[in-house]
């Protein structure tokens, strides 16, 4: 894969003409964690790309939860979080938590963020990384890349996997059948995934994502024709005549003796 030219393409779409550091690095981190982990298939990359550029409002690296786009601090203090995940629940706008994950630490991370203990155990026992006892470790952008890869591919956030939904009609396809419930379930997000993934495909495309590099063999060396400096050729043999002429000055040197 050329990655020269998959940067120049997400430069333009979807990041709007430019890229920051942190997303080169989170972009980096995801190519290197799909080849890792034999992700071939390229819409299979394109929608791990897709969903991490949603879940992290475009930073592409690993987020606490309650950050967003428009906060300029992407690593508050967990104590914020906490206190930000407190309030929200008092004032009723996480009617679905029944039990406060946050007061123990188990709020998300990661830039497809785990949440609750029994998921940061799952992925502790899947990639050996120990983050029950320290779970800001799905922070690390090799870490929380290897978290997002393996866990669309295998079904680890939501039981549902990439090798589930056949690409690129699932993209159209109704909500319960869309690929965004590999992350989340129906949230009113499907559509920008999919445009997002497109992007993301048309430039894995360009850049030759999968496709095997034509490894160039180099000629056998020419034969050299020439003797080398240091072997030398045999003497020549003296001829018949030479042998000859020699045995005759032989014979008139003892003659005139």
């Amino acid at each position: 894969m050329n990655r020269t030219v998959f940067f120049d393409r997400v430069r333009a779409r979807p990041f709007g003409g430019s890229l920051s550091q942190p997303q080169v690095e989170g972009l980096t981190a995801i190519l290197d964690a799909a080849e890792r982990h034999s992700v071939k298939d390229t819409h299979h990359v394109a929608d791990i790309l897709a969903q991490v550029h949603h879940e992290t409002g475009g930073y592409m690296l690993g987020i606490k939860e309650t950050v967003y786009a428009s906060h300029t601090d992407k690593n508050p203090s967990d104590a914020t979080v906490k206190a930000r995940l407190e309030a929200a629940w008092a004032k009723g706008r996480l009617s679905w938590v029944k039990t406060p994950y946050w007061r123990d630490g188990w709020f998300g991370r990661g830039p497809i963020q785990i949440t609750h203990l029994d998921n940061y155990r799952k992925f502790e026992k899947r990639l050996g990384i120990p983050l029950t006892k320290n779970p800001s470790l799905a922070l690390d952008p090799v870490h929380g890349a290897d978290i997002a890869v393996v866990g669309m591919s295998e079904g680890l956030f939501t039981g549902k996997k990439l090798a589930d939904f056949k690409f690129p009609a699932a993209l159209s396809a109704q909500p319960k059948d869309h690929p965004r419930r590999i992350v989340n379930g129906a949230d009113g997000t499907d559509s920008t995934i999919a445009k997002t993934h497109a992007d993301f495909y048309a430039a894995l495309e360009a850049a030759g994502w999968g496709k095997a590099t034509a490894t160039i063999t180099p000629p056998p060396p020419e034969r050299d024709y020439y003797t080398p400096a240091d072997v030398h050729p045999p003497a020549a043999q003296p001829s018949w005549l030479a042998n000859l002429v020699s045995a005759l000055i032989a014979i008139f040197k003892r003659s005139a003796k």
